[in-house]
């Protein structure tokens, strides 16, 4: 389940968009300093960050800058004072998705969560359809029946029977082109494999 990260130092400032996105329907996590969640950042749930942009020891844009030296790709809102919008461009530098000035309505503050979310589930499919569509294209002929027959749902006696090859060499199959596509389930790699035919059409191979 994805998790909206709230980092503020004021606690009612962060109880208070707490308790607005928990009404929204997001589940939230909060932290009275940008330290407290950098502390976490190996175990960071997926989903978004909203941050205040003036913090005291380590303010937003330092947050976000050690954020990617991490490595996380977490989308980040950062949420400004006015008059702040020189540092908010900064922090858009670091790798903020948006930056929204106070006071901000839920309205606003809900849709920027949303087009962040939204983006990196984007980015995050794009990538496996490349990923796929790689796989794809090295497997073996048998390999790639395999697939197909997996694919289309096709029971596992019923690929081999095709094939002329035992169930156990269609498992095995099954199993490594799973694996080096990164999907554990019958849906994902369907997903995956639409995607990278999607992607092979695109790109006119």
């Amino acid at each position: 389940m994805n998790v909206i990260h709230i980092v503020d130092d004021e606690e009612s400032v962060r109880m208070s968009l707490a308790f607005l996105l928990d009404i929204a329907g997001f589940a939230t996590r909060t932290y009275a300093t940008a330290a407290a969640l950098l502390a976490r950042a190996d175990g960071l749930e997926d989903g978004c960050v909203i941050t205040d942009l003036r913090m005291p020891e380590i303010n937003g844009v330092d947050l976000l800058r050690r954020l990617r030296a991490t490595g996380s790709t977490i989308p980040a809102i950062v949420v400004t004072g006015h008059g702040d919008v020189q540092m908010a461009v900064e922090a858009i530098r670091q790798g903020a998705f948006d930056f929204i000035e106070k006071p901000f309505t839920e309205a606003t503050i809900i849709g920027s969560i949303h087009r962040a979310m939204d983006q990196t589930a984007r980015v995050a499919d794009q990538l496996q359809s490349t990923l796929a569509l790689e796989v794809i294209e090295a497997l073996t002929t048998n390999e790639r029946e395999v697939m197909r027959g997996v694919v289309d749902g096709l029971p596992i006696k019923v690929i081999a029977e095709r094939l002329g090859i035992t169930p156990q060499k269609v498992e095995a199959h099954r199993a490594a082109f799973m694996e080096r596509m990164q999907v554990s389930s019958l849906p994902q790699l369907v997903r995956a494999t639409m995607g990278a035919e999607l992607l092979r059409v695109s790109s006119g191979a």
